[in-house]
């Protein structure tokens, strides 16, 4: 049995003034405040399944291959005792060439999640983990908005870990006995409802593998 790094990559688009305007309830009307504008502060990041230490890649403008590049030349630096296996999705600018190219360059395995599957890649539990935590403020900066969003992330590994490790445990739901059966009335594919197992969430490619840190 191999050893391998188990990383979820996704990208969180987080928008001062749009997304986190909070809220009150109560039964009379009330005036939430809330920041004039809509900037934007884009974080890219790798969750290590173990671990729940993220890596990131952050600006105010646009997630693109670069910056996906940039990131997969963090993970090989950070990681070097055991291959990376790097779960993400088919977003564009993931799964193009120009990836998929330095991905081999750096020996990381890249496995891309089903289509319109989002709640396979783990990471998405942390956003909206995330997100969950900043409605509980009105900020006055955006200084001050993206520096609440670092701080969360870089405790998920320290402080926050427990919580996270609630969030994302070893119990999790797996397709592997997904069986597909005709539907002779509405002539479509019907798929069986799969079975939860008690095991670690490890795509199929890396089954073969132990998760490290």
């Amino acid at each position: 049995m191999g050893t391998v790094t188990l990383l979820f990559m996704d990208a969180s688009h987080f928008v001062m003034g749009c997304d986190f305007l909070g809220y009150v309830y109560g039964f009379t009307r009330r005036l939430v405040r809330t920041f004039s504008g809509r900037k934007r502060y884009n974080v890219l990041g790798a969750l290590n399944f173990v671990s729940k230490k993220v890596t990131t890649v952050v600006n105010d403008t646009y997630i693109t291959s670069t910056e996906i590049c940039e990131l997969l030349i963090k993970l090989a630096a950070e990681y070097t005792v055991a291959p990376i296996c790097l779960v993400l999705d088919n977003a564009r600018y993931q799964k193009c060439a120009i990836v998929e190219t330095l991905a081999r360059e750096l020996g990381i395995a890249l496995t891309y999640i089903p289509p319109y599957s989002p709640n396979l890649n783990l990471i998405e539990r942390l956003w909206k983990y995330v997100k969950s935590k900043l409605r509980t403020k009105h900020y006055e900066h955006f200084d001050g908005f993206t520096e609440k969003i670092d701080s969360i992330i870089c405790g998920t590994n320290t402080n926050d870990k427990y919580i996270i490790d609630r969030l994302i445990g070893e119990k999790v739901q797996l397709y592997d006995d997904i069986v597909v059966a005709k539907n002779p009335i509405m002539k479509k594919s019907v798929v069986k409802k799969p079975v939860v197992k008690n095991k670690k969430s490890i795509p199929s490619s890396c089954e073969s593998f132990q998760s490290v840190a």
